[in-house]
């Protein structure tokens, strides 16, 4: 058994989520290098590389996510539905790069979106501001009050 304190059930599983972004990254990473070898102008498509990189920095936007989580003032329920929501948009952003760059149908999914995708977005961004908003202030709640 551990004898050091345990982290809340909140911010381990946010961590977790941040490691598993960050495999997914390095494997996107995998999947950028292979298409930069075998292309003739040395280059990936534009949404795989966009991808890798997304991934590489929700990785650690989501660890930012996990401390704000375990500092927070405010309940685990509130705090893991906060986090979640900002999450799911995250691994939902990079699903969609991984799409387009698997279909290598577009290199600007904005120029021809298709139906939802200003819904889409609006939620993205009313989730994530709203998200870590809500992490921040219990954050500033808990620590700096």
């Amino acid at each position: 058994m551990r004898s050091d304190p345990a982290l809340g059930a909140d911010t381990t599983v946010v961590l977790l989520l941040a490691g598993l972004i960050f495999l997914g990254a390095l494997i996107l990473g995998v999947w950028k290098y292979r298409q930069m070898m075998h292309s003739e102008k040395r280059a990936a498509h534009p949404y795989v590389d966009i991808a890798h990189r997304a991934a590489l920095l929700y990785s650690f936007a989501t660890l930012l996510i996990g401390v704000f989580v375990e500092l927070s003032g405010w309940p685990t329920v509130v705090n893991f539905v906060a986090a979640s929501v900002v999450i799911l948009f995250f691994v939902a952003a990079i699903a969609t790069y991984v799409y387009h760059g698997w279909q290598r149908d577009t290199d600007n999914q904005l120029r021809q979106p298709v139906r939802g995708t200003t819904a889409f977005m609006t939620a993205l961004i009313v989730g994530e501001i709203g998200g870590v908003s809500v992490l921040l202030a219990g954050f500033v709640q808990a620590q700096l009050l």
